[in-house]
């Protein structure tokens, strides 16, 4: 008895421990499910949002399909538009041991409360928050079920690009959202050959004082392509300060990022929701009309029209006058979101939720901050998987997350405001790009992303025409261009440069021939180019144009005008405009004439062409003889004259001058053919004779290329060309032979003296550059051919503008024949040499003026092969012939003899083959007429043989 109370004792404290214990440590079946929410109360956002979560919320404690046993709850703190307070309000929701929180709004405030989250293991799940950074792996327990801006960004590059724009101006909120966000977007642009030139930021508590100066300075700057990228309780202001700067007029374009469709759907502007608010206000519209503007692309679906149904509904049950928007839908959505991973998870666990402290979070001596009400929630990590796993449909469409924690199928709404309020114009979507076509519908093709296929509707802009603005004008900052200028040594007639007082640095007259093709192409332009051009150069060592270009690209000058050829190392560095003048490399040697020679007629074929003509002249003579001998009196007579009728008929078609006419068809055929081969060699032998007796025949050890990287004489090459650099890095020249030369009278004396007094044997240099020096020096020649293709052009900084606009001012400069009329002016004037002598195209080797058996010998075989059908076509005729006069005389000589006298004796092969020659050489007439004499002959004997015979008595 005296154990029992102690023993009782025990048992109590024991089970009082256990049940502690079992508190602490077990969970027990949830009927409620506590979820934060966080955002600004009073902020076109956040009363959005704030409707939007309570429909969601009724709608899932009303449906029985999800949490069927437990109810969620929804404990709403208003951030107020601070980071700070931010954090407050999500320590108070925090304490309430929450399992998630919609938001925060804020992109700011996102940041610093995932911290929270991440060492809680709370998912936050955000409707508005859309900084790109914030996806990154830094911040596991953050989700956003709205759209990313990093596509965003993607899609105003893609409009930058498809407008051709290659420079915009950024305009935004120096926080979390603005700053990444446009960083975002210049990553973006840099991909498409674009960048941003100018970023304007200003702080979240800004005055119009601040914003007018701010806008001052956008309006200095060349581009006027504006990327408006801010928060939609403020944005408003900025149309309102650049509409009194007359900033929203002609020429100027303005891409406004999401937030303004979010402003234009609360204020019953918006399209796609069939809601029209008592809130309109047309001032709005003066704002901002000509804008393009995004806006987050929800498919029309039955969920979508049904959540506008009762948003109408509940407006007209409410105070509160904000409309509907994106953001709204994207909260109603993130409930949903929330509410299906609480259920996936709630069944995975028994129904049960477990909350643990953290020894880290302790209340300090004298501090009222109870930190440790603070509880990690255990099944933080099994909801968030939960989430990433979500995949359902909603009034946004279908929400299911990527491998990178972004919502799949990103797309926007392009919108352009127009007078009567917001068009459609197009979409933008991460799978086709720009197109007219909505994302559902090219979601079940094929994937195409190729410039052709994106196109946008016609786009009315600032000021309300329909032509595409040009995206910048020259800076309105006072400065002009700043346009380097060669003060070269020598060919002044492509540029000249003076200044007033002698020294370098300052020109106050530029010109020639670059000089005045840049004056005449900036005439064109249609706005005003204010130009100051500087002196590169002391006069007399010429300057070098890789580094004036090399200045362009340090900022030390807007472009460079003169001889400056476009070339792979400067187009690196520099943009060039539309070549003005081709300018490939030639060689220019020293030459000699030629003397005259008596056998220069034998120049025009090569010895195999001389002989092989000769050659089918006797043989076509001969063919002609043999098809004309038996029936042509003219080719008949003595053996001499017919030789010499041979060969005065053979040569004598050389001049179409033959007397003797042929009467055969073959010989006619062959003839034909003949003649035709004798006009195309006589032809070209005349041709070639003239262009070898009219050309001014010229020789030189130095051939062409070949020949000049086959000797180790010294090159000349003209200082400040690229002329060196190719020579060296593509010719593999040593740099040892190459000799460096300023003037005209350099070129000259180092030709003169050659390679064995210290001159050179050739110069390289750029075809103008030969043609000036040729017109005045009449000893020296091009030889071989023009080895490389380019051109001069204006060198810019890069991704000017001003680069595009003279391309196009110089193709009308061609078009128009100004181009050439400047050119005629400053290059076509005639020096000491004529103009013959100064051809370019002149080719000083007498061995390219040679026609050799190369060039005919398809004549000749069809000649020849026409010659020996000919002659087989003969020959068996002639056999034929002779087979049947043989066997007639035969026939004939049998007949003669009397029947009892023996037979004759067959004749042998010499004497068959003697009447086969006595057969051809018998003219066919003379011989028809002898065997008719033959055979009365025959006839005759044969009647005098029958008398005799029948004299003779019969025994």
């Amino acid at each position: 008895m005296g154990r029992s109370p102690l023993l009782l004792l025990f048992l109590i404290s024991l089970s009082l421990a256990i049940i502690t214990r079992s508190q602490n440590s077990n969970p027990q079946n949830i009927t409620s499910v506590n979820i934060g929410a966080l955002y600004t109360y009073n902020s076109i956002i956040g009363r959005a949002a704030r409707l939007a979560i309570e429909l969601a919320l009724e709608d899932v404690n009303s449906d029985r399909t999800i949490l069927p046993n437990t109810k969620l709850n929804v404990i709403s703190q208003d951030t107020n538009c601070s980071g700070f307070l931010a954090t407050i309000e999500a320590l108070q929701v925090l304490e309430k041991k929450v399992v998630a929180i919609i938001g925060p709004q804020s992109s700011g405030g996102s940041h610093i409360l995932s911290h929270v989250a991440n060492s809680l293991q709370v998912p936050l799940v955000s409707f508005s928050a859309t900084d790109p950074t914030l996806s990154s792996l830094e911040f596991p327990y953050f989700l956003r079920a709205t759209r990313s801006d990093q596509f965003q960004m993607r899609a105003i590059a893609d409009i930058v690009e498809f407008f051709q724009w290659r420079e915009i101006t950024a305009i935004y909120v120096d926080d979390d959202y603005g700053r990444n966000g446009i960083a975002a977007l210049g990553d973006e642009l840099a991909l498409r050959r674009a960048k941003i030139s100018y970023k304007a930021a200003f702080a979240q508590a800004v005055d119009l004082t601040e914003i007018t100066d701010l806008l001052l300075r956008v309006n200095l700057m060349e581009s006027r392509v504006y990327v408006l990228h801010v928060n939609p309780d403020s944005g408003l202001t900025v149309f309102s300060v650049a509409q009194k700067l007359g900033m929203t007029g002609p020429g100027y374009v303005w891409i406004v990022t999401n937030w303004l469709a979010a402003v234009l759907d609360s204020k019953g502007f918006g399209i796609g929701y069939g809601y029209k608010s008592v809130d309109t206000d047309p001032k709005v519209l003066n704002l901002i009309q000509g804008s393009i503007v995004l806006r987050e692309h929800t498919p029309d679906s039955d969920l979508k029209m049904k959540f506008v149904s009762r948003w109408r509904k509940k407006m007209g049950n409410t105070a509160t006058v904000s409309g509907l928007n994106a953001y709204s839908l994207y909260a109603y959505d993130s409930v949903w979101l929330v509410a299906h991973a609480i259920d996936q998870y709630l069944k995975t666990n028994a129904n049960r939720i477990n909350f643990s402290t953290d020894p880290r979070l302790h209340d300090v001596n004298g501090s009222t901050l109870s930190l440790a009400v603070l509880k990690i929630f255990n099944g933080g990590e099994g909801l968030l998987q939960n989430l990433l796993r979500t995949n359902f449909t909603g009034v946004t469409g279908q929400l299911q997350f990527g491998p990178n924690r972004d919502l799949i199928r990103p797309a926007y709404d392009i919108i352009n405001v127009v007078s009567t309020g917001p068009r459609l114009i197009g979409y933008w979507s991460n799978y086709s790009g720009l197109s007219v076509v909505s994302p559902e519908i090219l979601y079940q093709k094929p994937q195409n992303l190729s410039g052709q296929s994106r196109r946008l509707y016609n786009v009315m802009w600032p000021g309300g025409t329909t032509q595409k603005p040009r995206g910048w004008v020259f800076p309105n900052n006072g400065q002009p261009l700043r346009i380097g200028v060669p003060n070269k040594a020598s060919f002044k007639q492509f540029v000249s440069s003076e200044s007033n007082d002698g020294s370098d640095g300052n020109a106050s007259n530029a010109s020639g021939f670059c000089v005045d093709v840049f004056n005449a192409a900036i005439k064109l332009l249609p706005y005003p180019v204010p130009c100051s051009f500087i002196l590169i150069g002391n006069g007399t060592v010429n300057p070098n144009n890789d580094d004036m270009v090399k200045m362009i690209a340090q900022n030390e000058l807007d472009a460079v005008v003169g001889d400056v050829a476009i070339v792979k190392n400067r187009t690196k560095i520099a943009d060039f405009t539309q070549p003005y003048i081709e300018a490939g490399l030639v060689i220019v040697a020293p030459v000699k004439h030629d003397s005259s020679s008596a056998w220069a007629f034998l120049k025009p074929f090569t010895l195999p062409m001389w002989f092989v003509t000769g050659a089918f002249f006797l043989f076509v003579g001969v063919v002609v003889w043999i098809l004309e001998h038996r029936t042509n009196e003219e080719f008949r007579g003595k053996p001499r004259e017919q030789v010499a009728t041979i060969f005065w008929f053979s040569f004598s078609t050389m001049f179409f001058a033959h007397r003797q006419n042929t009467v055969s068809v073959l010989g006619r055929f062959v003839l034909i053919v003949w003649l035709f081969v004798v006009l195309i060699i006589t032809s070209s032998y005349t041709a070639s004779l003239t262009s070898i007796l009219t050309v001014q025949q010229l020789s030189s050890g130095i051939k062409g290329l070949d020949s000049l990287l086959a000797s180790h004489d010294p090159i000349g090459y003209q200082v400040g060309k690229f002329t060196k650099n190719y020579l060296v890095e593509e010719l593999n020249i040593p740099e040892s032979r190459l000799v460096p030369l300023n003037t005209i009278e350099e070129y000259a004396d180092a030709l003169t003296r050659g390679p064995r007094w210290g001159g050179v044997a050739a110069i390289v240099d750029e075809n103008p550059y030969v043609e000036i020096f040729l017109s005045n020096y009449c000893n020296f020649r091009v030889v071989g051919q023009e080895f490389t293709r380019e051109g001069w052009g204006f060198a810019f900084q890069r991704d000017s503008p001003l680069a595009v606009d003279l391309s196009t001012a110089i193709l009308t400069l061609s078009e128009s024949g100004e181009l050439q009329r400047i050119h005629d002016q400053w290059l076509n004037s005639h020096g000491r040499c004529s103009s013959e002598n100064t051809d370019s195209s002149e080719d000083t080797d007498t061995e390219s003026n040679r026609l050799s058996l190369s060039s005919f010998w398809g004549l000749f075989l069809i000649c020849g092969v026409v010659c020996v059908l000919a002659l087989i076509i003969y020959f068996i005729k002639i056999c034929l012939q002779f087979k049947r006069y043989y066997n007639k005389r035969k026939e004939n000589e049998s007949a003669s003899v009397r029947p009892l006298v023996n037979k004759p004796k067959p004749l042998s092969c010499l004497a068959i083959f003697k009447d086969w020659i006595d057969f051809v050489d018998t003219k066919e007439a003379d011989l028809e007429k002898k065997s008719g004499q033959v055979k009365t002959s025959i006839t005759k004997k044969s009647s005098d043989n029958g008398s005799q015979t029948s004299q003779i008595p019969i025994d």
